[in-house]
């Protein structure tokens, strides 16, 4: 019997992935918004436009499905530092592997987990710096340079991202591209 697991995985193209979670919102209601789909085409232009060596259909689903349990209460603080392990253990429950499971645990280091896997890294970087460019209702959105600033000096300080200058260079090309 296929899994849900099996059935996102198989479909390599990004958008049929998309229409996948927008059904899975209606019959679960999971997070599903459109910081979702922008950090998820962010991870997708990182990976296309740098030679990373990740499987980019793994890193694209883990994208979409990572912040599965996540809630719109950004004053909840438990609930921020618990939403990624109790979405590790809702996609374990939909037929993901323990490693898949792992990858979208530590979109954000709440978890402790160590060693981290690399996908998640990449995870990590488009999460943080993806909702950064997004208004807030407590703050406007950020400009690109600014928030590279603060990814780098605040978000991960003292935090080792073994994509960081890679994920920096693709940020600062990109600002070339759109000048």
């Amino acid at each position: 019997m296929e899994t849900f697991a099996d059935y996102i995985l198989s479909e390599k193209d990004w958008i049929r992935k998309m229409e996948i979670m927008h059904y899975l919102k209606k019959k679960t209601g999971i997070f599903f918004d459109k910081s979702v789909i922008f950090k998820t085409y962010l991870a997708k232009l990182f990976l296309e436009n740098t030679d990373l060596g990740l499987d980019e259909n793994e890193v694209i689903t883990a994208c979409l499905l990572c912040n599965c349990k996540k809630v719109d209460n950004p004053q909840d603080m438990n609930k921020i530092k618990s939403y990624a392990k109790e979405g590790a253990t809702y996609l374990k429950e939909l037929g993901f592997s323990d490693r898949f499971c792992k990858i979208c645990e530590e979109v954000n280091r709440y978890s402790g987990s160590t060693p981290r896997e690399k996908e998640s890294d990449v995870l990590e970087l488009v999460d943080n710096f993806g909702a950064m460019l997004l208004d807030r209702p407590e703050r406007i959105a950020f400009k690109p340079d600014e928030a590279i600033v603060l990814l780098e000096y605040r978000n991960l300080k003292d935090k080792h991202n073994i994509y960081l200058n890679d994920f920096t260079k693709f940020v600062n090309q990109m600002e070339e591209v759109l000048v």
